[in-house]
């Protein structure tokens, strides 16, 4: 099959598309690169001994889109293309809601004018919102604080409502969390551009000495070490998880909603000492006050998943920091050469 990964030069499209070649799929990533670097495609490449077609454009160039598929022979699609820094996106929110919801827009039009109607869609656990009710499950109602996330949800409510309206569609929406970890053989992993929105980058880039600390927010919450906990999620499953969702759609059509995610949480303290651990080396850290609308815990109910993909997460806190730190120490900078 060939499939094109949008987005697929970044953090969770480089590995899916990693996966996606080593599992016997055909290629081609379409990327701006504005978040991401095409040295990630050249290292899948190197890992994978296989060629990707890499495509740079940008999705609100309707053309660019168009091109791909007239000249490519796409059978599916998986959607990761769109920006996703909710601090960003509460500044600048009409740039979040025309890349994100225009650029998917561009993107069904060009699959509905070459009749491709498989597609799997990067959405994210930030459409529950600060609900407090867990695990999550995807029959919780959806409410995102912000518009990073209000622009998820609006994704999804048109890709609901485009497959009720044509039943020729299969379309994949996969709800996942706290994204961590990189590739075992250290050659790819997470590139944040500037200050790492997650946790987990923002631990690396301190252990490497490029930060000073750890900013830890809140230490009161009703938990057990007064910090918030989340579901920390390999990378490596995630594209586990976006290969099961392919193959399992393969004859099926309608709507699918599955969570990605461990099922257990882990809090900000849990995690700075699991990464002290596997770099060998203290984590400073400073507690500083809550942000707004972070809830206390949140996790994944991943039973969907499991029942209907027979997919589940594999690796644990412990290998997401190990795998993490060896990318991170192996590339101090990321794909950058220098700071």
């Amino acid at each position: 099959m060939k499939v094109l990964v949008t987005g697929g030069a970044g953090y969770i499209g480089s590995h899916t598309t990693l996966c996606l070649l080593e599992n016997g799929h055909d290629v081609v990533v379409f990327d701006n690169l504005v978040n991401s670097s095409p040295e990630s495609v050249q290292r899948v490449e190197e890992l994978s001994g296989k060629k990707v077609d890499f495509r740079r454009g940008d999705l609100l160039n309707a053309h660019a889109i168009d091109s791909v598929f007239a000249e490519c022979g796409i059978d599916a699609v998986i959607h990761f293309a769109g920006l996703k820094a909710v601090g960003e996106s509460v500044e600048n929110p009409l740039k979040y809601y025309r890349n994100n919801v225009i650029g998917t827009l561009n993107l069904l039009d060009s699959m509905e004018k070459s009749g491709v109607r498989r597609l799997v869609f990067s959405s994210s656990a930030t459409v529950y919102g600060a609900a407090e009710h867990v695990p999550l499950s995807e029959s919780l109602p959806l409410d995102a604080t912000n518009p990073y996330g209000r622009t998820k949800e609006q994704i999804e409510d048109i890709l609901s409502d485009l497959s009720a309206a044509d039943p020729r569609w299969s379309i994949t929406l996969l709800r996942y969390f706290n994204p961590a970890g990189a590739h075992e053989s250290g050659r790819i992993g997470e590139h944040p551009q500037g200050r790492p929105n997650n946790l987990v980058p923002f631990i690396a880039q301190v252990a490497v000495g490029r930060r000073d600390k750890v900013l830890v927010f809140g230490s009161d919450y009703p938990t057990p070490d007064g910090t918030g906990i989340r579901d920390y999620i390999h990378v490596m499953d995630l594209a586990a998880g976006h290969l099961a969702a392919l193959q399992y759609t393969g004859n099926k059509t309608g709507t699918f909603r599955w969570n990605l995610g461990t099922g257990r949480g882990s809090s900000v303290l849990e995690v700075i000492q699991a990464f002290s651990a596997a770099a060998g080396r203290s984590i400073p850290y400073e507690f500083v006050p809550r942000r707004p609308g972070d809830a206390a815990r949140s996790y994944a109910d991943a039973t969907a998943a499991l029942e209907h993909l027979g997919w589940s997460a594999q690796r644990d806190l412990a290998k997401m920091c190990e795998d993490h730190w060896r990318w991170q120490s192996s590339n101090p900078f990321g794909f950058a050469t220098e700071n």
